[in-house]
């Protein structure tokens, strides 16, 4: 997973080397039309395609309505069994944990790691164990903003080794962005930054 995230990484690098050796092995002649159309560009419009420009924002949008983080958290003194069977029905790797009666005050989160190993692989009942007592707590969370850059989201994610991160604001959860999220927002960018560097150069700009 790592490999590919970090191919996904320098996937924009390849693409603007691409252009540019088109541009080097073009004739005297065609190397000035593409240099006129590039520059003709106004700075304004290039920094508004720019790589790297999709946000968790972005990814919350696209998500819509089961974005919303309503579904995504269960309370410390909920079983784990609870937890994962929340976690099976809406098809999610994780839950954010908060204190019993406070939604909006974050406890923690479980996973599907805490699950395996701390109940599977310790032999204990996941009917008998409680979120709390299994949960990173959250003095040890790492959470992103919706302003925040996908690609900074995804070098969390790596360098922490983790798949999930919830989206916070100041009026707090907001929702969950996982690995799987952020690799199709940077797949998605770069393939769209790829169709208008050919357009700049084709003339459809």
């Amino acid at each position: 997973m790592q490999a590919g995230i970090q191919a996904f990484r320098l996937h924009g690098n390849t693409v603007k080397n691409a252009v540019l050796q088109r541009i080097r092995v073009a004739t005297p002649v065609m190397r000035s039309i593409m240099f006129t159309r590039f520059e003709s560009v106004s700075s304004a419009r290039m920094e508004e395609h720019g790589f790297e420009s999709t946000t968790i924002a972005d990814i919350l949008k696209a998500k819509g309505k089961n974005a919303d983080g309503s579904w995504l958290w269960c309370a410390t003194d909920d079983t784990v069994y609870d937890a994962v069977k929340s976690m099976t029905q809406h098809n999610v790797g994780a839950l954010v944990v908060v204190k019993p009666g406070e939604q909006n005050s974050i406890a923690g989160i479980i996973t599907e790691r805490d699950y395996l190993r701390k109940i599977i692989v310790q032999g204990r009942s996941s009917k008998s164990t409680k979120v709390g007592d299994i949960m990173t707590e959250e003095n040890k969370l790492i959470t992103v903003t919706p302003d925040t850059k996908v690609l900074r989201a995804m070098q969390l994610m790596t360098d922490n080794r983790i798949r999930h991160i919830p989206v916070i604001d100041n009026k707090g959860m907001i929702g969950m962005v996982s690995i799987g999220d952020v690799v199709r927002a940077v797949v998605i960018e770069h393939r769209e930054e790829l169709n208008r560097l050919n357009a700049y150069i084709q003339g459809g700009y």
